[in-house]
């Protein structure tokens, strides 16, 4: 099948890139769209001579060449591995006939391999960027320029964990959790003290190497990590979202006052913006660069906000985004995400502390003219005050 003299199979890859090619494209076409990656073993000159010609001269996109090359034996060996277990070309193969499938497959592609050569021997008029080993090995660059292109740059540089594996929590119950207002700065409810500890004991007894812990710097983050021993960093992007002149209000305060924002916040909760405040892509934004690091690093457990989590989880999770606002992160429950091949697996441990349940579906009547009982019908329950909060024992 990937051998450079069998036509057939060549023209059938070709249809294959070229309706790739068109798909990226058309994506590309759509407002607020930047980058395409376009995979696949580019190997000889001709190979990307044709991309370069097809995507840069006659589309009009500007190409970036990224080559990966691995040749340490055992991050070949660890890689081959990864690619028969998750890869979907075996998923229904039998490991020996995977493992020769795959064998003869490189050994083609080796045959046709023309290294490029950088520097002002670049075959192409556009930047390229040579992976050795993932990276551990050394980057080669040559033509990067512009704020996205080293960006890229940046990213790919930078060596990612194999084996990673993420803890997230929100912060303990807090007494605004407990009498239902959103935003602000509160303590820990007496019921969050107890979470904290129940975390704290929790995460010690995993034994993690090299744990760290991501708060944001709102008190109640940092009182629910005080008792971990491990480094901690408090992020101001791990914030809550800002509700500006919502913030500290209940649900019931909101619907007399602003009756009108809330129903256009329930009408498209990913794009809505407080007043004076922030919205959910606003909360995207400002966690680019918490993620890149992240991705970057394993065994931290980052104690923040429900949006926040939403957003992040979204991320790993590869949410469609018009989801992520009503991603379910309950209080009182640690979630672990582990990564699988390609794609992260996620699991959560209820902890035994009783708490409010803040999660608000989407209202089915989001016009603006509803009944005031249509939105307190979907408003989470919660006390009417401190005093009414059972003690825990």
């Amino acid at each position: 099948m990937f051998r450079a003299d069998n036509l057939p199979a060549w023209r059938v890859r070709q249809q294959s890139f070229r309706e790739a090619l068109e798909e990226a494209a058309d994506w590309m076409r759509q407002p607020g769209n930047k980058v395409a990656i376009l995979d696949g073993p580019n190997v000889s000159r001709s190979q990307r001579q044709e991309i370069y010609d097809l995507v840069y001269c006659q589309l009009g996109f500007r190409v970036m060449f990224i080559e990966c090359v691995c040749e340490d034996p055992v991050m070949l060996e660890r890689n081959f591995k990864e690619i028969l277990q998750y890869s979907a070309d075996y998923r229904n193969m039998a490991t020996e006939e995977a493992l020769k499938d795959l064998t003869h497959k490189m050994a083609h592609y080796k045959a046709q391999y023309e290294s490029p050569t950088l520097g002002s021997l670049w075959e192409l008029p556009c930047p390229m960027v040579k992976l050795l080993d993932a990276g551990e090995g050394g980057v080669i660059a040559h033509g990067v320029n512009g704020q996205m292109e080293g960006k890229i740059l940046a990213y790919v540089s930078t060596p990612k964990p194999y084996q990673q594996t993420l803890y997230f929590s929100r912060h303990g119950e807090s007494e605004f959790n407990v009498i239902g207002r959103i935003g602000g700065d509160a303590k820990l409810s007496p019921r969050g003290r107890t979470y904290a500890q129940s975390l704290a004991k929790h995460i010690q007894a995993l034994n993690l190497p090299s744990l760290q812990v991501w708060t944001s710097t709102l008190q109640r983050t940092k009182a629910t990590s005080a008792g971990i021993s491990a480094p901690q960093l408090h992020l101001p992007e791990l914030d809550e979202i800002w509700s500006g002149e919502c913030e500290n209000l209940s649900y019931e305060e909101l619907m007399e006052r602003f009756p009108k924002e809330l129903a256009l916040r329930d009408r498209e909760k990913l794009k809505y913006r407080y007043p004076q405040g922030e919205s959910y892509i606003d909360v995207m934004n400002r966690l680019v660069p918490v993620l890149t690091q992240m991705e970057c690093e394993t065994n931290i457990l980052t104690v923040s906000h429900q949006a926040v989590l939403r957003c992040i989880l979204g991320f790993f999770l590869e949410t469609p985004p018009e989801e992520i606002p009503y991603i379910h992160v309950p209080l009182h429950t640690i979630i672990k995400i582990t990564l699988q091949g390609y794609h992260y697996n996620m699991e959560t441990i209820k902890m035994p502390v009783e708490c409010v349940d803040t999660n608000r579906p989407k209202p089915m009547n989001c016009s603006e003219d509803r009944a005031p009982e249509d939105v307190l019908m979907t408003i989470p329950k919660h006390f009417d005050s401190l005093a009414n909060l059972t003690p825990c024992t």
